[in-house]
């Protein structure tokens, strides 16, 4: 039977005493975050932090927290060895630019809806208009018209200047 890595009766060190050739202690901080099956996790971990930071930080977390901490701290280190100089932060950056992209072709496609639901109110509207008067006030206006007036000035909207600034760029 394994336990976190270690066999009964047997003592199998973590992936951290492991590495660091050290006896692995029955009460390791890095047993139950690091098995022995699973080396390149710690290797990583250890190449960004250092086994002493690791260690100091586990063992300032209350025992609920350290798994999350772990997991936070592998997905870094492994962002950071792919990217030395950005980390994780190049790939939220590049995660937010593909959001940014697909929220202005959204605005796009909605734009193009408008103006099929505005050509298709205009083309009913043309097909039962009678004879226009001199008078052009919007009151007089039909509500095919006025739902005409109303998509349009919806469609100005998504043409606003500031429409591919970032949310998360403050």
């Amino acid at each position: 039977m394994k336990d976190g890595g270690r066999k009964q009766g047997v003592m199998s060190p973590c992936a951290a005493c492991k590495l660091l050739r050290r006896r692995c202690a029955q009460d390791c901080v890095f047993a139950p975050y690091f098995p022995a099956d699973e080396p390149h996790k710690f290797a990583s971990v250890h190449r960004v932090f250092g086994a002493s930071n690791v260690n100091k930080m586990l063992q300032e977390l209350p025992e609920y927290q350290r798994s999350d901490a772990v997991s936070s701290m592998v997905y870094e280190a492994n962002a950071r060895v792919r990217d030395p100089v950005y980390g994780c932060v190049g790939a939220i950056s590049s995660l937010q630019q593909q959001v940014d992209v697909l929220q202005t072709q959204l605005a796009l496609a909605q734009a193009e809806v408008v103006h099929m639901k505005l050509s298709q109110v205009s083309t009913s509207s043309e097909q039962k208009a009678v004879p226009a008067t001199s008078n052009s006030s919007s009151e007089n206006l039909s509500p095919s018209s006025k739902l005409a007036k109303t998509l349009f000035a919806m469609d100005m909207v998504v043409d606003q200047p500031n429409m591919g600034v970032s949310l998360w760029s403050y």
